[in-house]
């Protein structure tokens, strides 16, 4: 019952929405189980904590919502509870997010900052309290600059990511994809939980461990591969030891396929 529940959460808006006329109602949703999609579920994994173990729990979870046929994905970026807008370390830790934010179906920036204010209404009552800032611009000039680059990046995706939900749509493929998706032959993709494949042609290896400026990712054979931000190229069938300082996520173009968005970012 707990895992009918949220099918039949969605659904019963699904069926009211119709009926007052709107179509193809979609609803962001925190919970959801198979078969959601077929009533506009468009998940995000709640209200988790902004920390570095939640966010490396993310790509997991995104990656089974994808294997079940939910393409709609999402995030709170930086996490929802916490993290403190002039803290280097919660800087660092959204800048991360943020770049895995930019290959997610949905790009999402949430959460409740501290310190709190409170605030009032025009009368002076009631007072209450609200986060702290959390625009692009809340984190300091150099975060602002990687982040606005990486707004550009998923503006650039934009006709790529539109044929991916087509795709899911005609077709059930998930957006977000375990690499043995494209890869089943590669023994080594059945057990990577934290690099995946955004559609059939981006490899995307978030950063999330605090201080890392390098991460180890696994080519699979049988494609050549291109780095998104210098274009350097890596024959498949090998592991690579990649140069991410802050302002790079590793991402990889399979075969040269999408050559307008090399050095995108």
């Amino acid at each position: 019952m707990g895992n009918i529940y949220p099918k039949a959460f969605s659904r019963r808006f699904h069926e009211g929405m119709v009926a007052a006329g709107q179509e193809n109602p979609v609803n962001l949703v925190c919970c959801a189980w198979a078969c959601s999609q077929r009533y506009g579920a468009l998940v995000w994994s709640g209200d988790i904590a902004s920390s570095w173990e939640d966010f490396r729990r993310q790509t997991t979870a995104g990656l089974h919502m994808g294997a079940v046929g939910i393409p709609w994905w999402t995030t709170d970026i930086g996490g929802f509870h916490g993290g403190d807008p002039d803290d280097p370390a919660f800087r660092e830790l959204l800048v991360r997010w943020f770049q895995y934010g930019v290959f997610c179906p949905v790009m999402r920036l949430h959460g409740d900052r501290r310190p709190a204010s409170e605030v009032s209404r025009a009368d002076g009552t009631p007072r209450c309290p609200t986060g702290a800032g959390n625009e692009v611009w809340s984190f300091g000039d150099e975060v602002y600059e990687i982040l606005a680059g990486h707004l550009r990046l998923r503006e650039s995706l934009r006709p790529y990511l539109r044929e991916l939900m087509r795709e899911s749509h005609e077709l059930g493929s998930p957006v977000l994809r375990a690499m043995f998706y494209e890869f089943p032959d590669d023994p080594r993709c059945w057990y990577l939980a934290d690099q995946y494949m955004f559609g059939p042609d981006l490899l995307v290896a978030p950063v999330t461990r605090p201080g890392a400026g390098e991460r180890t990712v696994h080519l699979p054979a049988g494609a050549r591969w291109i780095a998104l931000h210098d274009g350097r190229v890596y024959e498949g069938g090998q592991e690579v030891l990649l140069d991410a300082p802050l302002s790079v996520i590793p991402v990889l173009v399979r075969d040269g396929r999408r050559p307008e968005l090399i050095g995108a970012v």
